[in-house]
């Protein structure tokens, strides 16, 4: 659709290929978008692409696949190579994947608790490895990162000393730390970036929040309005579904936001 302000764009999306994330996909596809389709491994993504092409009637040429496992951080190096290659220009970042923190404490092979890892420090590396691509020269439009993060964020705080809580592990604990981790990183004065509470939707993480929750498309759909390049945003605002809100206190202070920084640039193995 010629008329829709995305058309044209180019937007990738972490967590494709179910739930929120592949609902962003599909209505950011229809109104006009290329959209790059992560998922965990390559089948997966292209089974989603596929999925995207068949039942939603997208053409093939808006949708690519690109799979990456976040719990090894050499595959998400590889895929953002990838995409620098393919898509020099990158218009928005969906920051969107994400798990539930496991009962048990696990350790991903790079050292870092799972869901820090996975739902934060993952992402955190992607952006910066992208940050070229979604930085426009000087005059133009310069790309866009929407943090997909949660009002639990609210109930959590980043142990400094033990980021992989290793010393007293609990997994609603982890799962708020990593999605308070996201909301911090909206804050970061390198990016064009915003974090938004999609609301509590029927998707793979509902049992973290209760029984019932909205659909994942209306879930999606509060993303999409902050992905379109028509709605003003505030860098590092954060958004329960449609309404600016104030995060945790935490997410807002610089001092937060450069000590998360320092922490991540050590965990994922890159200098700052």
């Amino acid at each position: 659709m010629p008329g829709s302000s995305l058309f044209s764009l180019t937007v990738l999306v972490t967590g494709a290929t179910s739930g929120i994330g592949y609902e962003t996909a599909r209505l950011l596809a229809e109104r006009g978008a290329t959209v790059l389709v992560h998922g965990r491994t390559a089948e997966e993504a292209r089974a989603a692409t596929d999925r995207l092409v068949s039942t939603a009637g997208i053409p093939a040429e808006r949708v690519c696949p690109f799979g990456a496992d976040f719990s090894r951080l050499d595959e998400v190096e590889a895929m953002a190579e990838r995409v620098v290659v393919e898509h020099p220009h990158l218009d928005i970042l969906v920051n969107n994947a994400a798990i539930a923190a496991p009962e048990r404490h696990t350790v991903t092979t790079d050292g870092n608790e799972l869901a820090f890892q996975v739902n934060f420090l993952a992402h955190y590396l992607l952006t910066g490895l992208l940050e070229r691509a979604l930085t426009r020269v000087p005059g133009s439009r310069v790309g866009r990162v929407v943090n997909v993060s949660s009002s639990l964020h609210r109930t959590g705080s980043i142990q400094w000393s033990d980021p992989n809580r290793a010393r007293r592990y609990a997994r609603l604990a982890a799962y708020a730390q990593s999605q308070l981790a996201l909301t911090v990183f909206a804050a970061d004065p390198r990016v064009t970036a915003v974090s938004v509470h999609p609301g509590i939707c029927e998707t793979a993480l509902l049992p973290l929040y209760g029984h019932n929750g909205a659909t994942a498309a209306d879930g999606a759909s509060h993303v999409v309005r902050l992905c379109d390049p028509a709605v003003e945003i505030v860098n590092g605002a954060y958004y329960d579904r449609d309404e600016r809100v104030e995060p945790a206190p935490a997410a807002t202070e610089e001092r937060t936001v450069k000590r998360l920084n320092k922490l991540a640039d050590v965990l994922v193995g890159h200098s700052g």
